[in-house]
């Protein structure tokens, strides 16, 4: 099963707009919420190393016209 990164990343935003208050805890819970989105962000657009298979040289193509 693949992570759906994209809605992991929705719901945490929505949940910081609830955090607007002028509090320790809500600062502190939205600076804990925006380091965890960037993680998210990160993962989603990660790219993972692939294997690169390497293809021979062009080959010398021959074109015969017939006339």
């Amino acid at each position: 099963m693949k992570s759906d990164f994209a809605a992991a990343r929705l719901h945490l935003e929505r949940a910081g707009h609830y955090l607007r208050g002028d509090d320790e805890a809500s600062h502190t819970t939205l600076a804990a919420l925006d380091l965890m989105i960037e993680a998210i962000t990160v993962a989603q657009y990660s790219r993972h190393s692939a294997d690169v298979v390497e293809f021979p040289g062009p080959a010398a193509r021959k074109i015969s016209y017939q006339g």
